[in-house]
């Protein structure tokens, strides 16, 4: 029975771990095109932006974005219950991951030498398809294992939903050790073990597939 209920918690984690990447993967790219804009303004305001969230703990992020509008006397944005402290916490995660990403992805795109954009010119190719034929490739594969190891820190931040009442795996494993269980805490562990485990299998996976590509 115990065990089942600590299942059905993580699944919340599980939850919260896929949509902060389906999010967060996508906006860090922008962020990151945001951060090397040539137009100074805005490549200063994404830069301050970054450097905030990158300043600041993630626990204070969820419960400003959670509490912050009612707060300040604007009405909740989110909905009500367990559903609005879940969407809150999704919000919070792919802000802040985005923003590390975004440092990832910039450092894989400027570490590819500017000569294969200039004979990606000469050959013809716009823009976009020098950035999809040529760049994006060599990125991919030079962003794997810092990608990687963000990713694999999410697994574990998931926890820190319980900041605004999300009942994951460890707030469940608190309220059992309340009642004088200690077993359910370790076998919290025993979760985000075998999760971390598969995903390691995954990246490595990925990154031997990317060995034909040399950078």
């Amino acid at each position: 029975m115990i065990l089942e209920r600590l299942s059905g918690a993580f699944l919340l984690n599980c939850e919260l771990f896929f949509w902060t990447l389906v999010f967060s993967l996508p906006l860090g790219l922008v962020v990151a095109f945001g951060s090397m804009s040539r137009c100074a303004p805005l490549r200063g305001a994404v830069k301050t932006f970054v450097w905030i969230i990158r300043g600041t703990p993630l626990m204070l992020q969820i419960i400003v974005i959670y509490l912050g509008p009612g707060l300040m006397g604007f009405n909740n944005p989110w909905p009500s219950g367990s559903n609005g402290r879940l969407v809150a916490a999704v919000v919070a995660f792919a802000i802040n991951y985005a923003c590390y990403f975004s440092e990832i992805y910039r450092g894989g795109i400027e570490a590819v030498p500017k000569g294969q954009t200039e004979a990606g010119q000469v050959l013809g190719m716009t823009k976009t398809q020098i950035f999809f034929k040529v760049t994006l490739l060599q990125v991919i594969k030079r962003i794997l294992p810092p990608m990687g190891n963000e990713i694999i820190t999410l697994v574990k931040d998931t926890s820190l939903a319980n900041t605004i009442a999300n009942k994951e795996i460890i707030m469940m494993a608190k309220e059992y050790s309340a009642k004088g269980l200690i077993w359910p805490l370790f076998s919290t562990a025993i979760f985000f073990l075998v999760f971390v485990g598969a995903l390691t299998l995954l990246l490595n996976w990925a990154e031997k597939k990317m060995d034909y590509f040399r950078c």
